[in-house]
């Protein structure tokens, strides 16, 4: 009999529906839960003594699954966690706090398979982190720069000799006024550099501006590579294909081995099971790599594509090389 596959993902996360309607079709026993359940609707009994590591369950109201039996964890943003209504603000601060570090504390010890383990990727996500183990490991980077002095900026601009975009140094997204919205890459202008503005209020990120003839989101799940061509149609999409998804058109490509082995490096460093990787392509063929989000979204790859990666992560998970 197989060993459990523990979830841990968003209940209204679509692609990892797909992960677990393909690991139920193998015959695999599949627990999903979400962060957001506990602990009103997800229970954990965790006991540890000199004589055995974690055991215990996790239960919710359809199901339990023994921690000692789970061979592999599949984790993916799960949700934040909801405490019963009528506490104050210190005491759900608390509550949420001890959460965190009895349940996260608890998943976390488990010693199995992880896609990818939590700890792994809270430190992966750090844009200076990721930046210099890829330098590290051999892969090309932009020359980049980041800080909150206006002077800096405008320093930095006179020594690229070209155009020298702007982005987020973390997650692109906001909530404002009840709207999501999203800041893009963009490429500095004479006014923008005349005008710094808002510099010294938090951190920012700049980087020379890298010749492109197309990008390429690259998908690692274990020793598996996925590599899709992204083609911008439009001037937005060329700056930031993110911004105009209806100009992109997808092809599969393949990876030059120097780029193939230093992705595995650079997995292997950030402790990596899954990543989604960017690069620039130059009009000389040169690979530049941008960034690797470890929780980064694939199912609409394979959509464009037919690239089979939620196999790979269920077979990962499963150990299947």
């Amino acid at each position: 009999m197989t060993s459990p596959v523990l979830i841990v993902a968003a209940s209204d996360d679509w692609p990892t529906d797909r992960v677990v309607i393909e690991l139920q079709h193998r015959g695999v026993e599949v627990f999903r839960m979400d962060t957001v359940d506990f602990p009103q609707r997800l229970a954990l009994a965790g006991r540890i003594d000199q004589e055995c590591a974690w055991t215990g369950e996790l239960t919710t109201e359809h199901r339990t699954v023994e921690l000692s039996r789970v061979g592999a964890v599949y984790y993916r943003a799960p949700g934040a966690f909801q405490f019963p209504q009528g506490m104050s603000g210190p005491e759900e601060r608390f509550a949420a706090a001890q959460a965190r570090a009895g349940l996260g504390g608890v998943l976390s010890a488990l010693e199995c398979r992880w896609v990818n383990h939590p700890t792994a990727m809270a430190r992966a996500e750090y844009k200076p982190v990721q930046l210099a183990a890829a330098r590290a490991c051999g892969l090309r980077i932009p020359p980049t720069l980041i800080t909150n002095r206006p002077g800096e900026v405008r320093a930095f601009a006179a020594q690229a000799g070209g155009p020298v975009i702007y982005k987020p140094v973390a997650s692109p997204v906001l909530i404002e006024e009840g709207q999501l919205k999203s800041v893009y890459t963009h490429c500095l202008t004479l006014a923008d550099l005349e005008d710094l503005q808002g510099i010294s209020a938090t951190a920012h990120l700049f980087q020379s501006w890298v010749d492109k003839d197309h990008e390429v989101r690259l998908t690692v799940v274990g020793e598996r590579m996925f590599a899709a061509a992204i083609h911008a149609g439009s001037n937005a999409a060329h700056e930031d294909w993110r911004s105009d998804y209806g100009a992109l058109t997808y092809t599969t490509t393949t990876v030059p081995e120097q780029v193939a082995e230093g992705m595995r490096r650079l997995m292997d460093r950030l402790q990596l099971r899954y990543g989604a990787a960017d690069f620039i392509v130059g009009p000389q063929g040169r690979w530049t790599f941008l960034e690797v989000n470890p929780c980064g979204q694939w199912d609409w790859i394979q959509g464009e594509t037919g690239l089979p990666i939620a196999e790979a992560i269920a077979d990962d998970l499963q150990g299947v090389s």
